[in-house]
């Protein structure tokens, strides 16, 4: 089993800076990419940032500049550092993660239950 666990939400002022984290637990052999997604209310779910095993990242146009995603790969875990928040970054934000596990010879794709992140003054 599986499980990719998120912390760090929550409510912050617009401005404010939260750091999501997200540690992927289980029988893993080994991560390739580690990410964040974020759905609002009413819209798609979308890629927030992406970081890969060698450390090659890419970002969603609306938070260059503002987020930041790191992975400790002895961890399995990924961070998300968000600052200079906005209002219309409130969302759910998912940790998503290709990982291979003891037993499997394939990449499978596995989403955690998410987190709400809440930018409102």
């Amino acid at each position: 089993q599986v499980q990719l666990v998120e912390s760090g939400g929550g409510l912050v002022q617009p401005g404010g800076s939260l750091r999501l984290s997200c540690e992927a637990s289980g029988s893993i052999i080994s991560i390739n990419g580690m990410g964040w997604y974020r759905q609002a209310p009413g819209k798609q779910r979308e890629l927030v940032a992406r970081v890969f095993r060698g450390g090659s990242t890419n970002y969603a146009d609306s938070v260059k500049g503002r987020f930041t995603i790191s992975r400790d790969n002895a961890k399995n875990t990924a961070y998300l550092q968000m600052s200079s928040l906005k209002p219309e970054d409130t969302a759910v934000y998912y940790c998503n993660a290709d990982l291979i596990t003891i037993g499997s010879s394939r990449w499978i794709n596995y989403w955690g239950q998410g987190t709400q992140v809440t930018v409102s003054s």
